[in-house]
């Protein structure tokens, strides 16, 4: 990336992956970019308390893979020095409520934990010269011109000493994730902010390590991932099989709707053995837990609409989590980050080669429209099919939920019960933001699926009835983008 640093400094809340990408972009553009996280960062990979859920199975999209390589070249070859290993050529088994999909995995994806992840990545951002991480902080207040139309720093305190400093900045960008605080600095300073939409879908998931015995490297050799699909209908819970670095082994339970996987070593080998196949329990018979199972619980996932705000002060963008938060079991959390940090580069070089007014909030609205709009739609599209989990909008009801949620349903059944392998890749593509949602949901192929079976023919009937349009002018006006 061509260094063209001369718009000041920039100040980043938050060293997760989205801080990280976000102050790799930063630092081709300004002379200087500090990192601040209340967390001390540790010298090798490992958990740390500022991110509860870090324990838990992490992974990238083939989309979010590649802008990671464009930002961080080689970054998979550092993961596999510290022993993380290949897909490549290993079997995949993805198991549904229509029937199972098993092949061999072509593309060589490395796997590995959050940890060591973002370990890689935030050693790489600390070797950029004029980027500097301040651990053990936390950002108190956001800090603004008089009329309050800028933001012009920060004002952090240190979690040690308790001491304030104000840093002054000429940009600031919240990347804090969960916890972030904008909402109320936002307010503070008298600005109109709009509720969150939220999706209640009360998320548990408890995940399990074992250390793969050195007579069973075989395992390690012949499996990506076992991914038995919960049912809806059954209440059954999702199990996922697959690997980090170092020969170990990771399985996740997970369910919306409140109805938790368990916490307790027996009860979680219980409910494992309660999958709708054995496959997984008769792997892990015979492996060696290294770790009690932990949970993780997300009682409601959130869209903010920033975008929409009548008025947003020059010099404060927000990213990841702290913007939209999805739920994990699609992985798609740092896919997005990525995809922001890859429009946040292309939007600081147009800018910075053609000012125009409003920057910050032209960015926000594409970032919400081309990226954070689709994710959010299929997360609610699939978790809106379990039952106790509710809907709350904002503003405007989601558009095409319900008619999303059954021809999803349909094209997995075509894809898996019929074998057709290019209709259950493109379920998956779009499911993990690599392909566009038009790429499914346009005419010929909505037709296509819907005109396969009477449950379909009779889904198509219904949405022509409701509309009273076209298809190509139902689809225009439901799915989003």
């Amino acid at each position: 990336m061509e260094q063209l640093r001369d718009l000041g400094k920039a100040i980043v809340i938050g060293g997760g992956i989205a801080g990280l990408m976000t102050a790799r972009v930063f630092s081709v553009f300004f002379e200087e970019v500090l990192i601040v996280d209340k967390d001390e960062f540790p010298l090798h990979p490992a958990d740390r308390p500022g991110l509860p859920h870090g324990f838990h199975p992490h992974r990238f999209t083939f989309r979010g893979k590649m802008i990671t390589e464009q930002l961080f070249p080689g970054y998979e070859e550092a993961l596999k020095a510290l022993g993380s290993p290949s897909s490549f050529n290993k079997s995949v088994y993805m198991m549904n409520q229509h029937g199972v999909v098993s092949g061999t995995y072509e593309r060589n994806d490395i796997k590995f934990s959050r940890a060591a992840l973002e370990y890689v990545i935030r050693e790489r951002v600390k070797a950029i010269p004029h980027v500097r991480i301040l651990p053990a902080h936390d950002v108190l207040h956001l800090m603004m011109n008089a009329d309050r139309t800028a933001v012009t720093g920060v004002q952090i305190r240190n979690r040690m000493t308790k001491s304030h400093v104000e840093i002054k900045a000429d940009f600031v960008a919240d990347t804090s994730g969960r916890g972030s605080k904008l909402p109320q600095w936002l307010k503070d300073a008298g600005y109109e902010v709009p509720s969150p939409d939220r999706l209640k879908a009360a998320i548990g998931y408890s995940t399990r390590r074992y250390q793969v015995p050195a007579h069973l490297n075989h395992i390690i050799e012949k499996w990506d991932v076992i991914n038995i699909m919960g049912q809806p209908q059954n209440n059954t819970f999702t199990g996922v099989f697959s690997f980090i670095e170092n020969q170990v082994a990771e399985l996740l339970l997970y369910r919306p709707g409140g109805h938790f996987p368990p916490t307790d070593a027996e009860g979680f080998e219980q409910a494992v053995g309660g999958l709708p196949t054995p496959m997984i329990a008769e792997i892990v018979r015979d492996l060696e837990p290294i770790t009690s199972p932990r949970g993780f619980r997300v009682p409601e996932l959130y869209r903010h609409h920033y975008e929409q705000m009548e008025k947003w002060p020059s010099g404060l963008l927000v990213l990841g989590d702290a913007f939209c938060i999805y739920d994990p079991i699609f992985g798609q959390g740092m896919t997005v980050a990525a995809a922001e940090a890859d429009i946040l580069n292309a939007c600081l070089q147009e800018h910075r080669n053609n000012p125009q007014p409003q920057f910050e909030q032209r960015l926000l609205r594409k970032m919400q429209d081309e990226v954070i709009t689709p994710a959010w739609w299929l997360n609610c599209a699939a978790d809106l099919q379990w039952k106790n989990v509710e809907y709350e909008a904002a503003a405007e009801p989601l558009k095409g939920v319900d008619f999303a949620r059954r021809f999803m349903d349909l094209v997995l059944k075509e894809g898996t019960a019929n074998s057709n392998g290019e209709l259950f890749g493109l379920y998956w593509a779009v499911n993990s933001l690599s392909a566009p949602l038009q790429q499914l949901f346009n005419p010929q192929t909505v037709r296509t699926v819907l005109e396969a079976s009477e449950e379909g023919r009779q889904l198509l009937e219904e949405l022509l009835d409701e509309h009273q349009l076209p298809l190509e002018d139902v689809l225009n006006h439901i799915i989003p983008g």
